[in-house]
């Protein structure tokens, strides 16, 4: 089955290790969130794609959930000495990457193709695409005032309740190549067990994504990325809880009207009638057999 998943966060990577092992990585393509990403000491950081390469490479940091296992600090520790910018942590290996992103896209190479060339050097032959080439960023709105996304989620520990968020961009920026093809081609779109607003909605913005999602031909199922009405990590209980009026399995539906046929939620959760079919099972993704287990669970409900 070819199928088309939209991913952000460290949850969408760990679901889409999963979705790989059971599917193949021809059968795979992952359209990843690019509102997250910031520029750090002059360089272009993207951490969904990252997050994704590094995790299907075998390369991700299980213990901290982000960035490079095996990483040092050196670089930073002589940044935070000289008194620059050392808020956002960027470790030695992974500095390595951002270099040679930034330099490209300098050169004139759009995302879309310096992410599938870093993507074939560290062998992930799963398709990762960017959900846009063009500028696209989040901002939250909170009582404080309103911030980027990675000044609130990093630099204030995402402490500030959020009222909305929106999409600087979002209506001049287009799909990246291969986007809109992807989502045509598939037999089933998956939307991963991520935050709806800060990691799935960024893609949604793109309104050829959104468009193309509304007149699907194939069954479109999300992952709830709650379990038992908490988030296992992050923001997204706090932030359904204050923009949706809850964190049920229809809360997270709601986020998601008139793009999904299904919801896959755990079986912690509570059973209650939703707009869209239910398919109950475990989500919570602790290793390679959770999440393949997970994975086959949404192909099941895609079928």
């Amino acid at each position: 089955m070819k199928v088309a998943l939209l991913s952000g966060g460290v949850g969408g990577a760990r679901f889409a290790r999963g979705l790989v092992d059971v599917a193949g990585d021809a059968n795979v393509t992952v359209v990843g969130n690019v509102g997250d990403d910031v520029e750090v000491l002059g360089l272009h950081v993207s951490p969904d794609l990252d997050s994704v390469v590094y995790t299907l490479a075998g390369l991700n940091d299980e213990e901290r959930g982000w960035g490079r296992a095996g990483e040092t600090w050196e670089a930073l520790g002589t940044v935070s000495a000289l008194g620059g910018e050392d808020w956002f942590r960027l470790g030695d290996r992974d500095l390595g990457l951002h270099l040679v992103r930034t330099q490209a896209l300098r050169a004139g190479e759009p995302l879309s193709a310096v992410t599938a060339r870093i993507a074939r050097s560290l062998a992930v032959e799963t398709r990762l695409l960017p959900a846009t080439d063009d500028r696209l960023r989040t901002w939250i709105e909170t009582p404080e005032g309103d911030f980027p996304f990675q000044e609130w989620f990093v630099a204030r520990g995402h402490r500030d309740p959020v009222d909305a968020v929106r999409f600087e961009g979002a209506e001049d920026a287009g799909p990246a190549p291969g986007v809109l093809e992807a989502l045509e081609r598939a037999e089933a779109i998956v939307i991963a067990p991520s935050n709806p607003y800060v990691s799935i909605w960024p893609i949604l913005a793109v309104r050829a994504i959104r468009r193309a999602l509304e007149a699907r031909r194939v069954p479109a199922v999300a992952v709830s990325p709650l379990v038992g009405g908490r988030a296992v990590k992050g923001p997204a209980d706090r932030m359904l809880a204050r923009m949706a009026g809850g964190t049920t399995p229809a809360h997270v539906a709601g986020c998601y009207e008139g793009l999904i046929d299904a919801l896959v939620v755990d079986e912690s959760d509570p059973a209650a009638p939703l707009a869209v079919r239910a398919v109950v099972t475990s989500t919570l993704m602790t290793d390679l057999a959770a999440s393949r287990r997970l994975a086959e669970a949404v192909l099941g409900a895609a079928a």
